[in-house]
Parts: structure tokens; C-alpha cells; sequence
């Protein structure tokens, strides 16, 4: 009986031969990180467990994102900690404004195909883009992965979803995750691991495989993971990471479901009501008005993200009485979009930069405050009630595309109805 991606990457890093779904075991960790958002609770383990060296500090990143900038004087002395826990320890930092956690590992070279990852944070299944094993854990698990190098883990069952033929121009990953997400419900894989194939996925380049394998979490699944192809190998030696060791799964691999897409066949989709499940085609709901506009996050902050919001927005002005906000996910990217003009095209339509984090996206740094009645789309993986701050706003979910698209209109928007909602990335 064949194994999955999954069930291969944990059996090696247990030192066993295979592992089957249900499975526990006690595995390796390749390299570990932790958010603001843990950080304390990290710590505060570290010490009680009293360890005089952390072998696998500098396997180990703090990253400054969610509380970024601080916005009070407690998110402030938690970072202070944090500087100083780094230095003493010799752990990875990336402070305020270098990035979200979920597109700093991979830029850093931190992680490879093959890789067991594990960070505390739900989206942490991002890295199976890369063809590793990545998953969301406590911050007091990181504390014992810190101590020892090692966590146990529950070996899940694998959801075989097969993409065939590909997206159609101006529809995108967030497309396919907003669908699933209707499909299947919120917390409708919980526990499985989704393993991604097909044309559609081949074709995609690796910021919509991110996003693809970031929105799992949505799913509630533990890991989401896509094989590795030469763009895989491409991007991770140019981000100078590790000697990739692909791993694939067995043509006899037990799955306990297997799905079929069409991908040629999907619309843009948006997610509305509070619920990120409550799933409709974008060209549903045209006459829906709305206020403000955000790309950015950990799910749709990327270059090609910026770019297809670009592609709609260059020499036009956003519609009356909207405004959009736009979070790169890293400064790397917001260098990258600066040095091909993006920036530009986006602030002259009247859009406005926040530097990279997480702050914008949950509501923490209160700096996307809407307003009673208002409407707000955006790229962000949830739109749970109040999330911005006002229970008395409405959030929306869909693609940078049909975000941008919607800014320029007023109302939600089929991006492949105005000029640019086509845009294609360069394979």
C-alpha cells in the first residue's frame, strides 16, 4: 500500500520506514517560527522549562507582524522581549515592516521541499507550496520544539483534490480556496491533509500556489501541499534555500477522498455575510456597493496580487467615495512592486500603502476602521464579524483582481469585465 506527501515527509522525519493516517509520532522539525502573537507564551515556557542552551534557537524565527507597528504599549514591550529573547538565544528576527511570517520563511531561504515546518499561526500551511509539510501549532509547542528539536504529531488523512485544465484569464487561486470553501464548509477538512494536482496547479506560478495552500486553513485543514516542479526548484534556489528533495506520492497512495475540478470552469468568487464559506460568483452580486477596498495579508499580499491590481487600476481613479488600503506581504515585495512602477499606478488611482504585516488584515493596529453600513472586499483569508474593528460592517471576500476591480466600479465586480481584469501572470 502506497503513502501520500504527507504520510512520506512525517515518516522520514520519524525515522520510519512508512506511516499511515491516525498514526502518532514523534518527529524532526526542520525549522520552527513564532509570531507576536505567541511570543509570550513561548517564552514564558522556555523559562519554566529552565533549558541552558536551545539547540534549536537558530533554526527558529521571531517574527514581529501581527502587532506591527504596535499599536499600545503592551504589543510594544512584547516586541522589546522578543528583541532581546533573539539575541540571547540566537533565533532568527524579522522586525517591524520586514513581512508576514507565512512570505518571510520561504523569501529567507528558511524552508525546502521536503521540509516539516511548523509556526504559530493557522496559515502556516502556506509552505506546502513549496513541497513541504507545514503546519499551525501553540506557542507552547514551540517551546518544546525550541528545547528539543522535535513535536508529536497525528498523521492525517489526505484529501486528493486534481485541478484540471486551467484558470481562465482575471481567476485565480483565492478563486479555487473560496470555492472549496463552499464546497466543503469552514472547518469542512478538519484535521486532513489536502494534497493539490493537476494542469491548473502546473500552471500556476508560486504566489497563487501560496495562496492556494494558504486558505486550507480556512478548511481547517493541518496541511495543504502541492508537488514539486522546476518552478518550485527555480524559486527556492534563487531565495537561497536548501538542496530540494522533492517528495511525491505513490500511484497507489490511500486517500480518504478524491476530487475532481474543472478549473476551466470557474468564476470569480466571493465570500460574503460574516462567513467565509457563504460562497457566490462575483457576477451574483454586481449591484452590492462598497466602501473600502484591502489587498494585502498573508493569503494575497504578493507581487503578482499587487500586479493584478495594477493592471486594472493603471490611469483610472478609484470610484467616489471608496478607499483602498494595500499591505505587501513583505518589503521585498514592496521593493519589487516600487522598482516595476506599481506603487505609483496604485497611489495615483488613490490607493494607500501600509508597510508589510499582519496589523491591517485582523484589525490590531486599527488602521481600516470602516464605518457603520460600510462594505469592505478584500483579499484577507476571514471575514468574521468585527474582525475591522466594527461589528457594524459588512466584509467581503475575493481575489486582489476582483477587489481592485471593485474599487474602480463601487460595487462588487467580475474582473473580466473591465479593461485589465485580465491580466495574466507569465508562466
Amino acid at each position: 500500500m502506497g503513502s501520500t506527501i504527507s504520510e512520506k515527509i512525517l515518516a522520514a522525519h520519524a525515522q520510519r520506514q512508512s506511516v499511515k493516517a491516525g498514526d502518532v509520532v514523534v518527529c524532526d522539525v526542520d525549522f520552527a517560527m513564532v509570531t507576536d502573537t505567541r511570543a509570550t507564551n513561548s517564552i514564558k515556557m522556555i523559562n519554566r522549562i529552565g533549558s541552558k542552551q536551545l539547540q534549536f534557537a537558530n533554526k527558529t524565527a521571531l517574527v514581529l507582524d501581527h502587532y506591527s507597528p504596535p499599536p499600545n504599549l503592551e504589543a510594544a514591550q512584547i516586541h522589546t522581549e522578543m528583541r532581546a529573547f533573539s539575541q540571547k538565544e540566537g533565533t532568527q528576527l524579522y522586525d517591524i515592516g520586514d513581512g508576514i511570517c507565512h512570505q518571510v520563511l520561504p523569501e529567507g531561504g528558511h524552508l525546502t521541499s521536503g521540509n516539516l515546518i511548523v509556526g504559530t499561526d493557522t496559515h502556516s500551511t502556506t509552505y506546502g507550496a513549496f513541497n513541504a509539510f507545514g503546519t499551525g501549532i501553540e506557542g507552547t509547542d514551540v517551546s518544546a520544539v525550541m528545547t528539543t528539536g522535535k513535536l508529536w504529531f497525528r498523521v492525517p488523512e489526505t484529501v486528493h483534490v486534481k485541478l484540471n485544465n486551467v484558470l481562465q484569464p482575471g481567476v485565480w487561486a483565492k478563486d479555487i480556496t473560496l470555492y472549496m470553501l463552499g464546497k466543503f464548509g469552514a472547518e469542512g477538512l478538519n484535521y486532513k491533509a489536502i494534497e493539490y494536482a493537476g494542469d491548473a496547479v502546473s500552471a500556476m506560478d508560486i504566489d497563487d500556489r501560496m495562496t492556494l495552500c494558504n486558505h486550507a486553513a480556512e478548511l481547517g485543514a493541518k496541511a495543504a501541499i502541492l508537488e514539486a516542479d522546476q518552478k518550485t526548484i527555480d524559486w527556492l534556489k534563487t531565495h537561497g534555500a536548501q538542496t530540494p528533495k522533492p517528495v511525491f506520492a505513490d500511484a497507489d497512495a490511500v486517500y480518504a477522498q478524491s476530487l475532481d475540478i474543472d478549473a476551466s470552469q470557474l468564476a470569480p468568487q466571493v465570500a460574503r455575510k460574516h462567513e467565509v464559506d457563504d460562497i457566490v460568483a462575483a457576477h451574483e452580486v454586481v449591484k452590492q456597493r462598497i466602501q473600502f477596498a484591502l489587498i494585502g495579508t498573508c493569503t494575497n499580499g504578493r507581487l503578482d496580487d499587487i500586479r493584478q491590481a495594477a493592471a486594472i487600476l493603471k490611469g483610472k481613479k478609484l470610484a467616489s467615495g471608496v478607499r483602498m488600503i494595500v499591505t505587501p506581504a513583505s518589503r521585498q515585495i514592496y521593493l519589487a512592486a516600487l522598482r516595476e512602477g506599481l506603487i505609483e499606478i496604485l497611489t495615483m488611482a488613490g490607493a494607500s500603502f501600509e508597510s508589510a504585516g499582519c496589523g491591517t488584515c485582523v484589525g490590531i493596529t486599527n488602521h481600516l476602521v470602516p464605518g457603520d453600513g460600510d462594505t469592505i472586499i478584500s483579499t484577507a483569508n476571514r471575514n468574521f464579524k468585527g474582525r475591522l474593528s466594527n461589528p457594524d460592517a459588512d466584509i467581503w471576500l475575493g481575489s486582489a483582481a476582483t477587489v481592485a476591480a471593485s474599487a474602480l466600479t463601487g460595487f462588487i465586480t467580475d474582473p473580466r469585465t473591465v479593461n485589465g481584469g485580465q491580466w495574466r501572470a507569465l508562466s
